[in-house]
């Protein structure tokens, strides 16, 4: 399909130009301004006012006035025209000659001399578009001579011309241009650029004049555009270097646009507008405007055209209107390759183009939220009622697009795309998750988000996702109706898989709630669902130390009725948080022991329950110390089978003859005793556990030594004092023992009391040297400290004998007195109580 990007308006109709003149040809078109010169093969020029005229619609129509036109009195045509608007000139070409006339009256120009202002001789000319000349009433123009090989520059003023440069060619050139003092030549089988100012010339490339008529045009200044072979444009700039790729003269091999236009004879660009000519009429060829264009472009699906054209034609539009119609294209480019299913690049046009989501999300029927105001943007961006007309009936097209969607929101909702729109984007992917079950659905209701709760709800309700219906409560701060919807699932009123362990995240869910009504409401029910495991809800609460809904006296008061959730609580308060309050440890350790006392009543029940019941009840009996010991001890006084448990609790009340015996003779449990004393000891000074041990081997030993040992309880004593020989006093033990028992059987206990009473010895005989050491360094310290040197000499004496010194070997007495060494000897030797001296090391 081509696309209208020009008309073809009609500017001087026939009848206007000739009448009913049949032979009247064009030759020739100038336009300057409003102002339109026509020039014809009977040497006539017409003189037109063109008027632009626009519609309503934005459609333009040319109105044409014929003002004048003028026989010039030869009898060729008139084979060029330009106008020389600051002369208020037409300089006409006519018959191998070059005059002016007057652009008002078509008069020709006399000059100052007298006589027309003529050129003789010329085959073509054209004017400077980059004057030299500084002088704005003044035109340059060069001219090619028919006689010689010659190119002649003139200055051309309002009544005269002036030949001003004369330049040889080395051929006849038979097109031209001018820029500066660089003048583009084509000469019979080449290009040249010459510089007319210092005869200095440069060879472009060659051409066949055979195959194509050679083109001359300047572009830009000293740049010149030359038909080259093979239907390219070259670009050359006065140094004869092309620094632009060649222009092809088709872009591409995709028909853009047939214009019919019969007996074409001229083609002309005037200052940006098109004028063409047939023999008879002028027209101009008008662009529409870019944006219908485009808009045939993309209807025709011509998408990377349609996105060539607005970007190059960037530089011609107002920036602000660009970005408008920028945007727009792209947004309906995407949508173009939307229903092409390329989703990718519909992507890209949608985010370059800012397109309002809400346009994408409208095509997918009910996505929208009914709250939504939205209304599709006008003229429609894309020509689908909605995604089903659009699919027509084909369900992997649709399934793809609702895929497409979600990647895309998902891409955009955190982006200014969607601002002032975020509760549609949010409600639509909603919706496209919970249809397609989705994995996405949950993280997006347990984040941030806008989902429209009228909207969801029934869309939740209808796909059973009802764990995320409850997230979608929650969200919005109704968490009442969040935990109705959970617990229903939970009791299998409604069926959703989404969650096996649901049961579990409403108790966390509970353990974080702030509305304590709703925590007592439904902690009823999670304990008579699980009661291990819905105790949780208050395990798991921050610990409350006031005088709160939820202290812990008022949640063991709740708890009562549930036995095993009570000590899981009671539990959780003492043995994790340590809590150090007599009541919680008693309360702790009275349902240790109904445990036991149950299992024991219960002739059926397993030994392994009985088993670990026991070992927890004594482990928490031995470790803490805040329970009531005398209310525990009353209540398993007479139980005959928890005695161990009783000699504990003696232990606990420093009863350790009460437990000895009880482990010693009434349970016979020996590694218990020596277990017990270990226990009872631990944290105690060495002094209280030998007396623990002793009073094990008086249980042992019954108090008085035996005759003829070997029985049970002789071979527990000698297998404690074997074990345990260090804590034992040894002399008392051997002042007890029965004289029948043999050292052999005591070696052991021997070898250790032997071994620990020497290395007691040789540890206080460290301690001694260290203290000593310690003393005399402190005295060393000390007269270190005083920092006063001891002068003798012979002039001195001592202080004991009174004679002088004659060594320097002295000792000091206290105060820093000299006195000789065997003076304080012999003292040492005669007094009673001995004085401590220092050697001096100060001598002099």
């Amino acid at each position: 399909m081509s696309v209208k990007a020009f008309e073809l308006v009609p500017a001087v109709e026939r009848d206007l130009l000739m009448g009913d003149k049949a032979r009247i040809n064009i030759e020739c078109i100038e336009c300057c301004g409003k102002h339109l010169y026509v020039g014809t093969n009977d040497c006539f020029i017409h003189h037109f006012l063109l008027d632009e005229v626009a519609s309503p619609m934005g459609k333009l129509s040319y109105s044409a006035q014929k003002l004048l036109n003028k026989y010039l009195g030869l009898k060729k045509p008139v084979a060029e025209l330009r106008a020389a608007s600051a002369l208020e000139r037409l300089i006409v070409l006519c018959d191998g000659m070059v005059f002016l006339v007057d652009m008002v009256t078509l008069e020709s120009v006399p000059s100052a001399a007298g006589g027309g202002v003529k050129i003789r001789g010329v085959i073509a000319f054209c004017v400077n578009e980059n004057p030299v000349n500084g002088d704005p009433f003044c035109v340059e123009m060069a001219i090619l001579s028919s006689k010689r090989r010659t190119v002649q520059i003139y200055m051309v003023h309002k009544d005269r011309v002036q030949l001003v440069k004369e330049v040889s060619t080395p051929e006849q050139p038979c097109a031209l241009s001018l820029d500066g003092y660089f003048l583009c030549l084509a000469l019979t089988t080449q290009y040249m650029i010459l510089n007319y100012n210092t005869g200095a010339s440069q060879d472009l490339f060659p051409y066949n004049s055979e195959e194509r008529r050679p083109i001359v045009k300047r572009i830009s200044r000293e740049e010149f555009l030359l038909a080259a072979p093979g239907g390219l444009g070259m670009f050359a700039n006065a140094e004869g270097v092309s620094q632009r790729a060649p222009v092809s003269c088709m872009l591409d091999q995709q028909l853009k646009q047939t214009l019919s236009f019969r007996d074409g004879h001229i083609l002309q660009d005037f200052e940006g507008k098109v004028i063409l000519a047939s023999t008879k009429a002028v027209y101009v060829l008008v662009p529409l405007p870019l944006e219908r264009q485009i808009q045939d472009l993309l209807a025709s699906h011509r998408v990377e055209e349609a996105l060539m054209l607005m970007e190059g034609a960037q530089r011609n539009i107002p920036k602000d209107k660009f970005q408008v119609l920028h945007r727009r294209i792209l947004q309906r480019a995407g949508f173009i390759q939307f229903g092409k299913l390329q989703f990718q690049e519909a992507k890209d046009h949608f985010r370059k183009g800012e397109l309002d989501v809400r346009e994408l999300i409208s095509l997918y029927p009910l996505l929208l939220p009914a709250s939504s105001s939205f209304t599709r943007f006008h003229p429609p961006l894309h020509e689908f009622a909605d995604l089903n007309h659009l699919a027509q009936g084909d369900q992997e097209k649709v399934l793809q697009c609702k895929r497409f969607l979600i990647s895309y929101l998902k891409e955009v909702r955190s982006t200014e795309v969607v601002n002032g729109c975020r509760e549609d984007v949010d409600t639509a992917l909603l919706k496209l998750y919970a249809e397609q079950d989705h994995d996405s659905l949950l993280d997006l209701l347990a984040s941030e988000n806008a989902c429209v709760l009228a909207d969801s709800v029934p869309c939740l309700e209808k796909y059973h996702k009802y764990f995320a219906l409850g997230l979608l409560y929650h969200y919005n701060g109704q968490d009442s109706a969040a935990l109705q919807v959970w617990t229903r699932v939970v009791n299998g009123d409604l069926q959703d898989s989404t969650r096996s362990d649901l049961f579990d995240y409403i108790v966390d869910f509970l353990c974080c709630c702030s509305n304590l009504d709703l925590v007592w409401k439904y902690a009823d029910w999670a304990l008579q669902k699980d009661s291990t495991k819905g105790v949780h809800i208050f395990i798991r609460r921050p610990l409350s130390t006031d005088q709160s809904e939820l202290n812990p006296d008022k949640v063991i008061t709740y708890l009562g009725k549930n036995k095993q959730a009570l000590l899981l609580y009671l539990e959780h308060l003492v043995l994790e948080k340590k809590i150090q309050k007599e009541k919680f440890h008693t309360h702790l350790a009275v349902l240790y022991l109904e445990r036991v006392l149950s299992l024991l009543s219960d002739s059926s029940a397993d030994a392994e329950p009985l088993t670990k019941a026991r070992e927890r009840l004594q482990a928490f009996l031995r470790e803490s110390n805040l329970y009531r010991v005398q209310f525990l001890l009353g209540k398993i006084e007479d139980c005959e089978q928890l005695l161990l448990e009783r000699a504990t609790l003696h232990g606990k009340l420093e009863e350790h003859d009460k437990a000895l015996h009880i482990l010693v003779h009434k349970l016979r449990d020996f590694p218990s005793a020596e277990a017990f004393c270990v226990w009872a000891s631990s944290g105690r000074d060495p002094a209280y556990r030998q007396r623990l041990f002793h009073l094990l081997l008086e249980e042992y030993l019954g108090g008085e030594p035996r005759v003829g040992g070997g029985g049970e309880l002789e071979m527990a004593a000698v297998d404690v004092l074997n074990r345990h020989g260090e804590v034992f006093d040894a002399v008392r033990v051997l002042r007890v023992l029965p004289e029948s028992w043999s050292l052999q059987l005591l070696r052991p206990f021997l070898n250790r009391a032997i071994r620990a009473s020497m290395h007691a010895r040789h540890t206080s005989q460290i301690a001694v040297g260290l203290a000593h050491s310690e003393n005399v360094q402190l005295l060393h310290d000390r007269l270190k400290e005083r920092k006063k040197p001891i002068f003798v000499s012979e002039k001195k004496g001592c202080h004991l004998c009174h004679n002088t010194f004659k060594e320097p070997d002295v000792v000091c007495l206290p105060g820093g007195v000299p006195v000789h060494t065997h003076c304080v000897a012999q003292r040492i030797k005669d007094s009673p109580t001995k004085r401590h001296l220092t050697n001096s090391s100060n001598h002099t």
